[in-house]
């Protein structure tokens, strides 16, 4: 009889049991809310072989498409099929807990006089022993949550998880397609679900009540962000690639492209007077979470030198310049660095393998992976490492093709836990490469400067705190910025989030800082194809622009 598995706990099959019934067997958890009927849409699992052995899609199911299904309505009909499922809330493991700022302008919105809670000098409850508040980082990936003691300005937990809405596709403009559709509405509320279920995780470990958190800022991109809110993103997708708060901030409808709404109405489980803040977004794709790393740098007091924050992930944001001027862009790099397109690719969880060396002797490859386990998979850093490897020692041509048989379809990583990388892989991660590559080189030529002009080259996100920089430079990965200069800073976005959720001075600073910036819509340059083709070589930028 065949088998059912998930991350290598395996059970029998066993006709009409749904995956719920197997992966409460396997003891996996797997979020619901509504009692396994179908309606609370939380229990998305991704199944990754077998789908022919389920049921067809019930009319609960209608919003998903591809290979996602709800856990509990995919009942087993065959036998015959091995079935291979994971759910999408899985946890990645390399993020850690952000640096709490010495030097902090605390200046929160919410403070205490008394026993009075004030919200922008307005009592909106009584003191319940703290005051909380979140900082979210919505990556578009991976989601993080950081809880914030409102008195003294810490970090008291931080959690993060994979970003639910996948099953609506895995970059930006297909979930915008997506919500344009018969089923818009239901990637805001996965990711309000979840971001609750978070609430509640992190109110049973730190055993304090949920009322007690009374405001929430998010940083995301421009869609990520307005999907939170419940607005209409449709204007995104299409040129000139601008939200609806956008342009009515540019039609002088707005002073500021910040978003502020109750966080209740739209589903929030805190407080019923919490506020819910957006921060406001520079152009088009590039939206709060690059302006919130641009918090946690300082720009705004960098002065008579020029920096460039490079903030990776499936949507990367590029600036460059210094608080007198700046130039931004957006890299549609995709998600085949965090665990989509490449068959073996993963996110940064337990198990991804995240340094890897060829050793030309054996023909093997040595690696290490997250959390000492057996290899399931290659995460960001280490698909760097791997392209690196392969072209510095010939084992693959510009073109992506491998040496020496040019025949060869794949190359075996792992033999033992039967890892490949395929020509299809390296051909994705080319592309995503060519998008950090052109975002890099054509703000820098925007601005009129060459990688050596560049002081300090800031390297934030998820996965990027672990990439080996010499081999992100060599690849094209990177611009040829002198290594000593690149100053690697985690998740900026959470920790520029966090300070702005402290400091109301902060955020004024931020909206006047973002009034300098000049956005650079990459397709519109007269060679952008020539630049992109040049960064699918795998080969660095050139030292001038």
């Amino acid at each position: 009889m065949s088998t059912i598995s998930h991350d290598g706990r395996v059970q029998p099959l066993e006709l009409g049991k749904t995956v719920f019934d197997f992966a409460d067997g396997l003891a996996v958890e797997v979020p619901t809310s509504c009692g396994r009927n179908g309606k609370c849409h939380e229990c998305v699992v991704e199944i990754t072989a077998g789908m022919e052995s389920l049921s067809p899609l019930s009319e609960f199911e209608s919003f998903l498409r591809d290979s996602y299904r709800l856990a509990c309505q995919a009942v087993v009909e065959r036998v015959d099929r091995e079935i291979h499922f994971k759910p999408l809330r899985r946890q990645p493991k390399i993020l850690t807990l952000g640096q709490n700022k010495i030097h902090l302008d605390f200046d929160p919105m919410v403070t205490r006089q008394g026993l009075d809670v004030l919200y922008d000098g307005k009592v909106i409850d009584q003191y319940r022993g703290c005051l909380y508040g979140l900082a979210i980082d919505l990556g578009t990936t991976t989601v993080v949550v950081d809880l914030v003691n409102l008195e003294t300005g810490n970090s008291v937990d931080r959690l993060s998880f994979e970003n639910p809405q996948r099953f609506g596709g895995s970059d930006v403009m297909h979930r915008i397609s997506y919500d344009g559709g018969p089923h818009r509405g239901e990637l805001q509320k996965a990711i309000v679900t979840a971001i609750n279920r978070s609430i509640r995780t992190l109110s049973r470990a730190r055993k304090f009540p949920r009322r007690t958190i009374y405001e929430i800022i998010v940083a995301g991109n421009s869609s990520m962000r307005d999907l939170l809110f419940g607005l209409d993103i449709q204007s995104i997708g299409q040129k000139p690639y601008k939200s609806k708060i956008e342009h009515e901030y540019l039609e002088g409808k707005r002073i500021s492209t910040e978003l502020i709404a109750s966080a209740w109405e739209l589903g929030f489980r805190a407080h019923r007077e919490t506020r819910l803040y957006g921060l406001p977004l520079i152009g088009s794709h590039v939206g709060g979470d690059a302006a919130a790393c641009l918090t946690a740098i300082d720009m705004a007091t960098v002065e008579g030198e020029v920096v460039m924050m490079v903030d990776v992930g499936t949507n990367t944001e590029v600036v460059i310049g210094n608080a007198k001027r700046m130039f931004a862009a957006s890299c549609p790099a995709g998600p085949a660095f965090e665990g989509g397109l490449v068959n073996y690719g993963m996110p940064g969880y337990e198990g991804a393998i995240d340094s890897i060396k060829f050793c030309p002797e054996s023909g093997n490859f040595d690696y290490t992976t997250i959390g000492d386990l057996p290899p399931e998979g290659l995460c960001g850093s280490g698909l760097i490492d791997l392209i690196s490897e392969l072209r510095r020692h010939g084992r693959m041509t510009p073109k992506g093709v491998f040496q020496p048989d040019n025949k060869q379809s794949e190359i075996v990583v792992v033999p033992e836990n039967g890892i490949t990388f395929s020509r299809a892989d390296g051909s994705a991660l080319a592309q995503a490469t060519a998008a950090n590559y052109c975002g890099q080189f054509i703000a820098m030529r925007s601005y009129g400067a060459i990688p050596e002009d560049i002081s300090r080259l800031y390297l934030a996100g998820g996965f990027a705190n672990y990439v080996d920089v010499s081999h992100a430079i060599e690849i094209g990965f990177l611009a040829p910025v002198p290594i000593e200069r690149v100053v690697k800073i985690g998740n900026a976005s959470i920790d520029g989030a966090r300070e702005l959720l402290l400091s109301r001075r902060q955020r004024k600073k931020l909206n006047e800082l973002i009034k300098n910036i000049k956005h650079v819509e990459l397709e519109s340059t007269p060679d952008f194809f020539d630049i992109f083709v040049e960064g699918c070589q795998f080969t660095p930028m050139p030292s001038h622009t």
